[in-house]
This record gives structure tokens, sequence and C-alpha cells, in this order.
């Protein structure tokens, strides 16, 4: 399946040492604009209150620096995230990260949110989790299938329905 998928995807960039600011009025831990690598601009890192950590970067083509090191998994599942957004919006994860986290489907576990501007806030909790890697995973790789969402959403639900943490609240899809 990785075969599949990396000839799908973009690479991203390359490693970088962040540096941290100081703490925000929320609690959050938050560094400024500091690096470049690679030729791209890592903007800005959030630490949020339940350990995860948020890195924003220009657009979708730029991976977050807290990928520097993990497995090419891990980076496999973050460019999946990026090109399959609008799927995994409605899929759910099963790692208990919508009561732990808040998050609202499997693309929470990778990316929190894409700006206006195409600036993109990803998020850490799928370096740590093989049930989100595994799950948005097996959506690329379904997706390349020719699946329509509904059928993904219920492959998913049905392989993670039994032996997995409550599903976030994900919307089914029309």
């Amino acid at each position: 399946m990785t075969g599949v998928v990396c000839a799908a995807l973009l690479s991203g960039c390359g490693s970088s040492d962040s540096k941290h600011a100081g703490e925000a009025v929320d609690g959050t831990k938050a560094s400024q604009p500091t690096e470049t690598h690679a030729g791209h601009v890592h903007t800005e890192t959030t630490q949020l209150a339940n350990g995860d950590v948020q890195e924003t970067t220009a657009s979708l083509d730029v991976l977050p620096s807290f990928l520097d090191g993990q497995s090419e998994k891990v980076v496999l599942a973050y460019q999946a995230a990026a090109i399959t957004r609008d799927t995994l919006a409605w899929i759910p994860c099963y790692c208990g990260c919508g009561g732990s986290a808040g998050h609202e489907s499997n693309l929470n576990c990778f990316i929190a949110e894409v700006n206006e501007d195409g600036s993109v806030v990803w998020d850490d909790h799928g370096t740590r989790c093989d049930v989100c890697v595994n799950t948005v995973l097996q959506t690329v790789q379904m997706k390349q299938e020719g699946k329509s969402v509904k059928e993904i959403r219920t492959a998913i639900d049905d392989a993670y329905r039994v032996g997995y943490a409550k599903p976030t609240a994900t919307p089914m899809p029309a």
C-alpha cells in the first residue's frame, strides 16, 4: 500500500530546529516565525493544553517541521491528509481523540485548519497514533481504487467499530 500512496504524494521539507517563545494567555506555548529550511518558512508553532503541537506552514505543500525524523509511513500519512482532506472530513477517527483532543474527524489528527490565505495549521497528533495513520492511509488507498466517500466511511466504521475507542462525532456523508 505504501508504494501506491507514495506515488501519488508530494514531498515535504527537511529538518529544522524550532525555537520556542514564552507561554500564551490560554496556557499554550507558541513560537515566533523564526526559521527557514529547504526553502520553506515555518511560521508558527503552538503547544496545546492536551499536549498536541500545532504548526502553521505557508501551504499544504509545506509539511511541518515536527515530521523531521518521523517514519516514512507517518510522513506519507500527512501527505495523504493534505491531498484527501475533503474526504477525511467525513471519516471518523477511532483513537479516542474526539474526547481527548476535541477532534471532529480523522482529518483533525493531521490538519487543524486551512486558512483563507492557504496557510495550514498542522496537528502532530497523528505522529503518535497508529489508528490515525492507518485510517488516513486506508482512506487514500480506497479513494485511489475509486471508492465513494460513503463506501470508504462504511469500511472504516466496520474496521474500527469493535475494540477501538468511541469514534469522533463525524457526520455521515450525504
